[in-house]
């Protein structure tokens, strides 16, 4: 047996429950005189939703394969090896549900040899070496590609990525090392640092041409028949492949530069990933290969062993799976149909909703408001974003025609809802205004219909208290941009009953949201953890603290903006509105900030101005503040947010606000954009001790997202 095939038979029994990807040989007669070539197919045996990964016994398998390949090879018998996936997936890298199982460091660092001991084989066959990028491709499955001599990609493919970053990581297979001496520098931090660090962002089949990964693409419905026919001709001599010259100079050093910059801008130090994948990639400018792989070996290690990985893999797992299946939901069976949506207003955020309907839904969509302008201004509004989707090419002439079709505005509510099944108000955030506006709306839709809030801080049940059929109101919290940030929050009023909260919940997977159940609590789940969160801040300032302290005291959270800007972003009036709710509401822990008060009196958007490129404190802002002479340091600013985030927490737990810690989390990744690699928001208070400080007890059990005991 050899080392490699050894290295792998012990860490499989590290991974007893692997999904085992088998890798089979084919062979064929490549057209044009080329010989016979042998193909590997990847493949696990489940059906597409089950994609395909690479744990122990899964790289023991493609082993095998090659070195049947290997021999052949050798023996004159094949002019070319090939490796493809199954039918939409090529592989999307290691089995994760085994690597958080790790315990040990030399454990961890024999997964990252094993991986570099099987692809390392397919560059130094005696024949040339081919992948086909036939589906979605991550992590290791793109790496596998890169030890190979030639890549073709499919126009079709939806997802290719190294998100290795994004999950506490580095591409620890080849992905730090190849890449740059493949595609440069540059594009290399591109696709391992800035994509991943935006929300793993993915790349499309054509993307990956045009940065150079792939040599060829082709059309998804023939992709492997036109692949093997440019094999051919690449194999005979009549193709050549020209690539671009990596440069090898300053512009290397710039390109590692702008990922750090990229990375302090994202995570602030606080994530060690992304800067152990830049000191490989600057150290790949020698194109010593053996040198990149090796440190990619004890990155992947240490990163193993650590808490960024597993709260990595935690947040992953919320998202991929207790996303999709919501704690609470009822039975889908109960779900009615909708056929028709009415949106209530056309400002922004309703405009911005009536989009969304309209493309995932694919149901006329109709927006009333009080004057003519207005509803003209909102489908205006619509048409012009389908517009800009047909000019980026993201959707066709006829879909844009149909969608254009689908969205109207009437000033007649009876007219406009009186076949409407689902109904969403989107006005004014005042509770005497959404109540008139459902009464208005009641008494013209369908008995069956489901009247929506998108309320982000009223109670539901009082807003549905004065109506005939209260049962029938649910909320259906959105977050700004719509179109971006996944996370819908459906909130069960006193009696909203089972038939409108699953037809609510079937309305949101098909508008591919991510919906949790939240109870008829103030502010429900982030709105209520943001304000508290900004006004320990806020408080703080007001008390003496410089904004710069305050506001730099929460940089090893590594969040993606700091809390002024982001209460830019949210507007000052909506933060403090909401404050005020909370405040009504729990008056002896939300207080409403006085110097927040005077920047809206005085109209202000926030407290920066951005007329050099960056934040800076806005004079006029300064000049409005009143401060006390209370002065607290970082590290006293860090430790009161986040006890009273703790406390907080705590509360809503024990009120039922959510099933579990667990959604809280999920609402904070989704719904605001706190990091992957703190897996939200409990596992760090957990980790640094915050919650048995505050609550006397964790939020999780020692071992979820963290290292095991």
């Amino acid at each position: 047996m050899s080392t490699t095939a050894e290295l792998l038979k012990g860490a499989a029994e590290l991974f007893p429950d692997e999904v085992v990807t088998q890798a089979h040989v084919r062979h064929l007669d490549l057209p044009y005189g080329a010989g016979r070539f042998a193909l590997i197919t990847l493949d696990n045996g489940f059906d597409h939703t089950k994609p395909t990964t690479f744990g122990p016994q899964s790289l023991a398998n493609l082993n095998t394969a090659i070195d049947q390949v290997e021999a052949e090879a050798a023996a004159g018998e094949i002019t070319g090896v090939g490796i493809t996936g199954k039918p939409f997936i090529f592989a999307v890298g290691a089995d994760l549900k085994g690597v958080e199982l790790l315990k040990k460091h030399e454990d961890a660092l024999a997964i990252g040899k094993g991986g570099h001991d099987v692809f390392k084989r397919l560059s130094s066959l005696a024949v040339p070496t081919f992948a086909y990028y036939n589906g979605a491709a991550m992590g290791g499955g793109v790496e596998v590609g890169l030890h190979c001599t030639y890549r073709t990609v499919s126009k079709a493919i939806p997802a290719f990525s190294l998100p290795e970053v994004f999950l506490g990581l580095v591409p620890g297979w080849g992905g730090c090392a190849l890449l740059p001496n493949i595609i440069g520098a540059d594009r290399a931090v591109s696709v391992i640092i800035e994509n991943s660090l935006n929300q793993n962002r993915q790349l499309k089949g054509k993307q990956v041409f045009e940065l150079g990964i792939a040599d060829a693409i082709f059309e998804g419905a023939d992709f492997l028949e036109q692949s093997l026919l440019w094999t051919a001709s690449v194999l005979k001599g009549d193709t050549e492949v020209v690539r671009a010259e990596v440069d090898r100079g300053e512009a290397w050093d710039q390109a590692v530069e702008r990922g750090r910059f990229i990375a302090d801008s994202k995570v602030h130090g606080a994530a060690p990933a992304a800067y152990r994948a830049l000191d490989i990639i600057a150290a790949a400018k020698n194109g010593d290969l053996r040198q990149g792989f090796d440190a990619e070996d004890q990155a992947l290690a240490d990163l193993i062993m650590g808490d960024e990985l597993r709260s990595g893999i935690y947040s992953f797992n919320l998202v991929q799976k207790r996303g999709k299946r919501p704690a609470g939901a009822p039975d889908k069976s109960l779900a009615r149909p909708v056929n028709k949506v009415g949106v209530v207003g056309a400002g922004l955020m309703a405009s911005q909703l009536a989009l969304l309907f309209a493309r995932r839904l694919e149901v006329p969509v109709v927006l009333t408001d009080i004057d003519q302008e207005r509803v003209d201004k909102g489908v205006g509004y619509v048409h012009g974003e389908i517009d800009k989707l047909l000019l980026k090419g993201r959707i066709n002439q006829d879909k844009a025609n149909r969608l254009k079709a689908a969205v109207t505005g009437s000033l007649d509510k009876a007219a406009a809802f009186g076949d409407a099944d689902f109904v969403i108000e989107a006005v004014f955030e005042e509770m005497g205004v959404k109540q008139q506006v459902f009464a208005e709306v009641e008494a013209v839709v369908p008995e069956h219909a489901i009247l929506a809030t998108n309320t982000s801080s009223l109670s539901v049940s009082e807003m549905a208290s004065k109506l005939k059929h209260p049962e029938r109101v649910v909320g259906f919290h959105f977050f700004n941009p719509v179109a971006i940030l996944p996370l819908l929050e459906i909130v069960r009023g006193e009696r909203t009953d089972d038939a409108a909260l699953a037809t609510a919940f079937g309305v949101a997977k098909k508008l591919k949201k991510t919906a949790v159940l939240v109870k008829d609590a103030p502010a429900f789940v982030v709105n209520r953890i943001l304000t508290r969160f900004m006004g320990e801040i806020q408080n703080v300032i007001d008390e003496g603290t410089p904004v710069e302290t305050a506001e730099k005291a929460v940089e090893p959270l590594g969040l993606p903006m700091s809390p002024l800007v982001l209460l830019e972003l949210v507007g000052p009036a909506i933060g403090l509105h909401v404050s005020e709710t909370l405040h009504g509401a729990f008056p002896d822990r939300f207080t409403v900030s006085p110097n927040l008060a005077a920047v809206v009196k005085a109209g202000k958007r926030g407290f920066y101005v951005h007329d050099s490129g960056k934040p800076e404190l806005d004079p006029e802002v300064l000049a409005l503040m009143e401060q006390g002479d209370s002065v607290l340091t970082e590290e006293q600013v860090r430790a009161r947010v986040l006890d009273a985030v703790a406390q907080e927490i705590g509360l809503m737990l024990d009120e039922g606000v959510v099933a579990e810690a667990q959604d809280i989390d999920l609402c904070l990744i989704t719904g605001a954009g706190w990091p992957f690699h703190l897996g939200g928001i409990t596992p760090y208070l957990d980790r640094e001790g915050v919650s048995e400080r505050v609550n006397g007890k964790r939020f999780l059990p020692v071992g979820v997202a963290s290292v095991p005991a």
